[in-house]
């Protein structure tokens, strides 16, 4: 199946991509102590490999069928996760942003891509990352790891009410 030259471009280059965070990420793998954050760890790598493994799949011109992403695993929240150390705490976060940018990426390469094979994949590789981020948030919460100002309830009523005539608007 031939694709066209746009699609082709984007997947060489979120190819290339994988392959530079994936080692990377392997190289995570071997200073993680903590269990569930090596969890995290070896799923992200797998479904990046999934990823990869699918997008040259599409890429192959010889193929007649549609191609499936796989299905991400899932990981059971039970148990006690131990503490985060610090360096481990920097490494949720930087896995969380990475989880979090290819997510923004293949949903932006989505709606650029012509082909609707390669299109539906993006968006379902799009909706993986934003799994993988709100795993790490879940990790990052629980370990103490990063702090978030909350506003006050007087500051959300005074935006509330500020915009509710929006709704009554023709």
């Amino acid at each position: 199946m031939n694709l066209p030259a746009v699609d082709l471009g984007i997947m060489a280059e979120h190819l290339s991509t994988h392959e530079g965070v994936i080692n990377r990420m392997k190289m995570y793998d071997h200073s993680v102590q903590n269990p569930m954050l090596k969890k995290l760890l070896d799923l992200h790598i797998k479904t990046l490999k999934n990823h990869a493994e699918t997008m040259l799949a599409l890429i192959e011109p010889d193929r007649t069928q549609e191609i499936h992403l796989p299905e991400m695993d899932t990981i059971v929240w039970e148990g006690d996760f131990g503490e985060l150390e610090e360096y481990e705490k920097d490494i949720a976060l930087d896995l969380r942003s990475t989880a979090k940018l290819m997510g923004s990426d293949n949903f932006n390469s989505a709606l650029m891509m012509k082909d609707y094979n390669v299109k539906n994949i993006h968006l379902k590789m799009s909706y993986q990352d934003v799994t993988l981020q709100v795993m790490y948030d879940h990790l990052i919460k629980l370990a103490q790891g990063e702090f978030i100002p909350i506003v006050s309830k007087d500051m959300q009523l005074l935006v509330l009410n500020h915009y509710y005539h929006v709704l009554n608007e023709k």
